[in-house]
């Protein structure tokens, strides 16, 4: 383990509390160890120990995961952000589909699982928006709009800028794009999100089967709120991180997803003809 320096005394006394449970449980306690040196470059010595480390799991910002992707010799679990998008399909149940976009932005607007964009299709963009932003922009948030979301809804709404489609807001800030049918939505995602998670809202189920077979994303949810992409919530217990890779773990990893394996032979003589 090897934190940032502004929390090193914290660190330090977690590490600590672990090592007491492993004690206190006939575990030895040098299965948890810490690097105490706060200079960067002891990280970057430890990406080139492949020798002694089998996996590398940088927790926190773009710029950081993406510093020890470049460097490391190491296998890294990451995911470089979470741009992840609720799509109101036309034949959505408009109550929980307002009831879903406020909690998967407002809930916890600040983590990787949060919505950054909202995708409303626009047979029921008149019926939907109107009501959902207002609801929204009480809950704090600054809503930034395409050209169509605003002709709807245009009070207190920011205009959209290209930047703000592929953006990790992390705050009460959301980009809302009316599109014409789900493959607009589906290509929209490909295009500008993060492999994370995103959702559809519909009553149809032949619309949610092409959109969780379309969207290339490690979850994908339908009728339900992208907060909900979290190892303890998936039964995974502690969650490590998550991964938006393709192989060999995707999606929130726990203790299951971090182990390897080996194979075991038993012969008696046997050969290969």
């Amino acid at each position: 383990m090897r934190g940032g320096s502004s929390a090193f005394f914290t660190n330090m006394a977690l590490v600590q509390v672990l090592k007491k449970a492993l004690n206190a449980n006939g575990i030895d306690e040098h299965l948890v160890s810490y690097i105490e040196s706060t200079d960067r470059k002891a990280v970057d010595e430890m990406l080139v120990l492949d020798d002694l480390i089998h996996l590398i799991i940088p927790r926190g910002g773009e710029g950081l995961i993406r510093s020890v992707t470049e460097k490391s010799r190491i296998p890294v679990l990451k995911h470089y952000k979470g741009v992840c998008h609720v799509y109101v399909h036309k034949d959505a149940d408009l109550k929980m589909a307002s009831d879903i976009a406020i909690n998967a932005k407002v809930q916890r607007p600040g983590v990787c699982n949060a919505m950054e964009t909202l995708l409303v299709d626009e047979e029921i963009a008149g019926q939907f928006l109107p009501g959902a932003l207002k609801l929204l922009q009480q809950q704090g948030v600054e809503i930034r709009g395409c050209e169509k979301t605003r002709a709807v809804y245009g009070e207190g709404v920011k205009a959209a800028a290209d930047s703000d489609w592929p953006a990790e807001f992390l705050d009460l800030i959301l980009a809302v794009k009316v599109v014409d049918g789900i493959d607009q939505a589906i290509a929209h995602i490909n295009t500008y999100g993060s492999n994370h998670t995103d959702a559809i809202v519909t009553k149809d189920i032949q619309a949610a089967n092409r959109f969780v077979t379309n969207v290339d994303s490690s979850s994908v949810m339908i009728n339900a709120s992208t907060r909900l992409a979290d190892g303890g919530v998936y039964g995974l217990g502690a969650e490590i991180g998550i991964s938006t890779d393709r192989l060999h773990a995707r999606g929130p990893m726990g203790l299951e997803e971090l182990t390897t394996y080996k194979w075991i032979v038993y012969g008696e003589g046997h050969l290969r003809e």
